[in-house]
């Protein structure tokens, strides 16, 4: 994208809100990327283009070793700058805190950058989200600055409403999880064995959180439509939009989708499946579909 012919401001977030290029292109979205390692060898989490999320997934399940980094203070530098040259100011996301310290590289740059551009400004917010929902948390934000809303108020209305981004999500596979230390050895051995699949969501303070034990992937399908409607004020009654991502397993996400636009008939839409990027991906493995919806603010 021409970064002169944006708006007053530029809108810009981690590329682990995992959406399509094309999509965050088209919303007027700038993205800065994560890394991660595959066998030793590193990649940029460009959003599938380096490598397919087929063939990504398909290592990890054939046994390679996967490791993430967060971008540093100095790509974040890098990343900025043009839009501060261009006399633009910023409107940044992170991905969430709770998952990743890569705010603190972002604040680093941001104290830099003041100094060389005093007449410009970056604002900086923890996302405390993650995945599809940092995407949806994302859209509606272009929605709003395309609607005249200035890049203070739109600062502040992030800050306030963040929270009200439900995330929820099951994995039919534990490997990885186990493997990142998100759930005990022991748990998710048992798990595995007798067909468990966890329930999760993500917290106030933006944590990955084991809510329930579900027993058998189809269970746990049903369970997740049920906690949405419980997480809307609305009920089924709910009109915004609804995002799933998965990670190898779209027939499970598919059939999830079918679920909610039967349940909830006035959704604004479809439901959009996206693929779990690489740097989520890395932690959770193949197997994972989450739900992402606007709702009750989390409170725990």
């Amino acid at each position: 994208m021409d970064i002169h012919i944006m708006k007053e401001y530029i809108l810009s977030c981690c590329s682990t809100a995992d959406l399509p290029a094309e999509h965050f292109s088209k919303r007027g979205i700038f993205y800065a990327c994560f890394h991660y390692e595959l066998d030793g060898r590193e990649y940029v989490d460009d959003l599938g283009k380096s490598m397919s999320f087929e063939h990504f997934y398909q290592a990890m399940t054939d046994g390679a070793d996967t490791k993430t980094s967060q971008i540093n203070t100095t790509e974040f530098i890098d990343y900025f700058e043009p839009f501060l040259k261009a006399d633009k100011d910023v409107l940044h996301l992170c991905l969430s805190s709770g998952i990743s310290g890569v705010i603190n590289s972002a604040m680093g740059a941001k104290e830099i950058l003041a100094e060389k551009y005093p007449d410009r400004t970056i604002y900086i917010v923890d996302s405390l989200a993650a995945s599809s929902g940092f995407g949806l948390l994302m859209d509606r934000l272009a929605d709003l600055r395309d609607e005249g809303m200035s890049v203070e108020d739109l600062y502040q209305w992030t800050l306030d409403n963040r929270l009200r981004l439900n995330h929820w999500f099951f994995s039919t596979d534990l490997t990885f999880f186990i493997k990142g230390g998100r759930v005990s050895r022991t748990s998710g051995t048992i798990g595995n064995m007798l067909n468990i699949c966890p329930l999760l969501n993500v917290d106030h303070q933006g944590r990955l959180i084991p809510r329930f034990k579900v027993r058998t992937k189809r269970k746990v399908m049903y369970a997740i439509v049920d906690k949405m409607e419980e997480c809307i004020p609305e009920g089924t009654a709910y009109g915004g939009k609804c995002y799933i991502s998965q990670s190898a397993c779209y027939a499970d996400a598919r059939f999830v989708a079918d679920l909610i636009e039967e349940r909830f008939p006035n959704l604004d839409g479809k439901v959009v499946i996206h693929n779990i990027g690489t740097t989520i991906g890395a932690h959770t493995g193949p197997g994972t579909v989450a739900v992402f919806f606007w709702g009750k603010e989390r409170v725990d």
